[in-house]
């Protein structure tokens, strides 16, 4: 695209699905973004209009900053990136990670099958067994959401009770740390379960266990 979205389209691209990226906006709208490859219609009645990767960039890229009181809070370490107002995957350590409830849930089930969806039409295959593009690009929210999703509880702030989800130096890796091997155990077969390879790794100052898991391509 060679020049930035109208005020309109960006407002259809920032309300965009946080996981599956479904747009909905007119048709002029959705028109236009598809010719400037920011989206593309699928094939299948009822042929709605997703954001391509470059849609999602554009998306999660920072606006410019209006002008108000600053915004409070932390995000946690490791967490990439936060989407204010819109869904977030738990990663373990933010101020909220204990807050749940029946919203939470409904939540957290929508975006899991948001996200079935999208490997559903992105993967050449069709295949809802193993990870995404979207997902190869938020290693640690994709990893996070097919936990919470599986029910695992995050880890509380500067807490060990849950787990950890953490970057890594590593192309294609994410850290995966908890309290105990039985935590450890339980989301490795979940992450497997997801369509992740894991496999489990000390430490080698503290000797602490942890996972590293990578999207399986196969």
């Amino acid at each position: 695209m060679t020049r930035p979205p109208t005020a309109a389209q960006r407002r259809v691209i920032d309300t965009a699905d946080p996981v599956s990226g479904r747009l909905r906006g007119t048709q002029a709208q959705l028109a236009a973004l598809v010719r400037h490859g920011l989206a593309f219609r699928h094939p299948r009645p009822p042929h709605d209009c997703f954001l391509t990767p470059a849609g999602h960039r554009v998306r999660e890229a920072a606006p410019e900053p209006a002008p108000g009181p600053p915004k409070t809070g932390a995000r946690a370490e490791g967490a990439e990136g936060a989407d204010s107002g819109v869904f977030a995957a738990r990663v373990g350590g933010e101020e909220d990670a204990a807050a749940g409830g029946p919203a939470r849930l409904r939540e957290v089930r929508s975006a899991w099958e948001g996200l079935l969806e999208l490997r559903r039409m992105t993967n050449p295959d069709g295949g809802t067994d193993r990870p995404c593009g979207w997902e190869r690009t938020h290693l640690v929210r994709a990893a996070a959401l097919a936990l919470e999703a599986a029910g695992h509880r995050p880890a509380g702030p500067g807490g060990t009770d849950g787990y950890r989800v953490r970057a890594t130096p590593q192309p294609e890796a994410v850290a995966v740390h908890g309290p105990d091997d039985a935590t450890l155990r339980a989301c490795a077969a979940t992450l497997e379960k997801a369509g992740w390879q894991v496999g489990e790794h000390t430490e080698p100052r503290t000797r602490a266990r942890y996972l590293l898991a990578s999207p399986r391509r196969t």
